[in-house]
């Protein structure tokens, strides 16, 4: 197999004629870059250069071997660069997996954020339930996953590094026109006659506001099961009953609706940014998970929102 090394000196001894100049520009003696030419020689099996009065000129082996050294050099330096322009955060790519309320209100935020600080930065997002950003996050499909978890129903950190990204208040949604629509905080035992509207298909939610309604004393009456979170302030807007919904949910707030803290009546969900623990984080994703962080300490209260509500400005929280 051919070196590497002696290939560079080679072609830098041809581009500068000279064993003396090509020694001052590799930091090496004379009789060091000769020596190395000689087992290159050997080598090859040929002779690779001749030796002149006004020089030194590279015979048809050298020139082939020289134009080979040229192109691999040349590779070699691509590679390195790429990987430095990675490292130094100027390429490369993030994948991150997100649920379904984040992925319409803290993460764009986020995204637009890194990408205004990080340009050629790629990011790749996708978007699921928990069950399926896990699947994603094991099988290596994503990096980083935005994940969820209440006290009853906690992630397990043996399974993945989970970093706390911020913890969100549930909010009860009514529609603007209902009795309590101008209270900041309500309590949860004021609307043990009323209809609720929960989400459909098991979603967690509806545990969530079994074990709330539980804790203030009453049952929850179903009048309807919606199919996401705008469906479900249509519905509250229209009277068909009330809802719970963590603050990301409705972050985008349907003009009919108001959204009412509720103190201590309702656990609060935390979001966590996790990743595999056996798993090299690339630069780019730890800055991607930087921006998550910071943007998180100061979310829900800096989140943009729409209507009156509990974290609306000039409102009390």
């Amino acid at each position: 197999m051919l070196d590497l090394n002696r290939m560079r000196v080679l072609l830098r001894v041809i581009e500068l004629g000279s064993m003396t100049a090509a020694a001052e520009s590799l930091y090496n003696s004379p009789s060091a870059i000769s020596q190395q030419l000689r087992k290159l020689e050997t080598e090859v099996g040929q002779p690779l250069l001749h030796r002149r009065t006004d020089g030194i000129v590279p015979t048809d082996a050298g020139n082939i071997l020289a134009a080979h050294a040229r192109s691999i050099l040349r590779q070699m330096d691509a590679a390195e660069s790429d990987l430095r322009r990675l490292a130094g955060l100027d390429g490369g790519s993030v994948s991150v997996g997100t649920f379904p309320t984040l992925g319409s209100s803290f993460l764009p935020l986020a995204i637009s954020r890194f990408r205004k600080e990080n340009p050629s930065i790629t990011v790749e997002v996708r978007s699921s339930r928990i069950e399926g950003l896990i699947d994603m996050l094991a099988r290596g499909d994503i990096g980083l996953a935005l994940l969820w978890e209440y006290d009853w129903s906690p992630l397990d950190p043996r399974q993945f590094e989970l970093t706390r990204v911020f913890e969100e208040p549930t909010v009860l949604l009514v529609a603007r026109d209902h009795p309590l629509a101008d209270r900041t905080t309500v309590r949860m035992r004021e609307f043990g006659d009323e209809p609720w509207i929960i989400r459909a298909d098991d979603h967690p939610v509806a545990e969530l506001l079994q074990r709330t309604c539980t804790a203030a004393g009453f049952t929850p009456r179903i009048a309807f099961r919606a199919n996401d979170y705008l469906e479900a302030q249509a519905m509250v807007s229209a009277g068909i009953g009330i809802a719970l919904a963590p603050h990301s949910a409705v972050v985008t707030r349907h003009p009919g609706v108001r959204a009412l803290g509720l103190g201590g009546d309702a656990p609060q969900r935390r979001v966590l940014l996790a990743q595999r623990r056996d798993r090299l984080r690339a630069p780019a994703e730890v800055a991607f998970q930087n921006v998550v962080l910071d943007l998180g300490s100061r979310w829900p209260e800096d989140s943009p929102d729409q209507g009156p509500g509990p974290h609306a400005s000039g409102r009390a929280k």
